[in-house]
């Protein structure tokens, strides 16, 4: 009886802890419901072979993050700097760590006149970081950019076969999961000047799926009180025999 109950007690924590995970992930989801190219996280759960040192085996739930990679819409903003991206692709930006990549083209110039995020990242061009000393500053659909008519570079937009190679690095920006990650040819994405990409979150969904979760958060501590009654009155009833 100690034994099951034991059990029944880890896997009800193990759940709080997945749901308090989740939890998190929405408020965060929510927060950034107005960040540009934003792209919502939530759990996915398999299962598990867990060993606890001599203990038998036993099968137990585990939790991964995924990113939900689907596009936002596109919103017009008429600053010819803000661009937005129309299919798989993110844009290349260095950053003191090495290259990352983002969908965020919130972008300005700083006081070298290159092009940057709003953070001061470099954006990146096929010959490296991009300079603008002009005013009149058109981005075609292919990413060419032209200031005053004369063409200056082409941003670089970088594609993965497999998004599961991208890890979420915080700012917006996202890192190679491993040395092995390569990118493929951006195709079928085209460069949209004057947009930015709005998050890809449901306020709506996001709020039921916290709601539904706190229900359940509540379930697992009922749970939890009816174990531990349980090892209460089998320990006063092994006092009493053993009296």
């Amino acid at each position: 009886m100690f034994i099951k109950n034991k059990l029944a007690l880890l896997e009800s924590v193990e759940a709080m802890l997945s749901q308090e995970q989740r939890m998190n992930q929405i408020a965060n989801n929510l927060a950034n419901v107005d960040t540009s190219g934003y792209k919502r996280e939530s759990n996915t759960f398999w299962e598990v072979l867990i060993t606890q040192g001599d203990k038998p085996q036993r099968v137990g739930k585990g939790v991964q993050v995924v990113t939900d990679a689907s596009q936002g819409r596109l919103e017009p903003t008429g600053n010819p700097l803000d661009l937005a991206l129309a299919g798989e692709g993110y844009f290349r930006i260095q950053t003191p760590n090495g290259i990352r990549y983002t969908r965020d083209g919130n972008f300005q110039l700083n006081q070298q006149g290159q092009l940057s995020t709003a953070s001061g990242a470099l954006v990146m061009g096929e010959g490296g970081s991009i300079v603008v000393s002009g005013s009149n500053v058109t981005i075609a659909e292919d990413g060419r950019v032209r200031v005053d008519g004369v063409l200056v570079d082409r941003i670089g937009v970088a594609r993965f076969a497999d998004l599961d190679m991208l890890k979420k690095e915080g700012m917006n920006l996202y890192r190679m999961s491993d040395e092995g990650a390569v990118e493929v040819a951006a195709d079928n994405v085209t460069i949209q000047q004057g947009y930015l990409e709005g998050s890809n979150v449901n306020t709506v969904s996001e709020m039921t799926d916290m709601m539904a979760l706190y229900r359940d958060y509540e379930s697992q501590q009922r749970a939890i009180r009816i174990a531990d009654d349980l090892d209460d009155q089998a320990v006063r009833k092994v006092g009493r025999l053993m009296a």
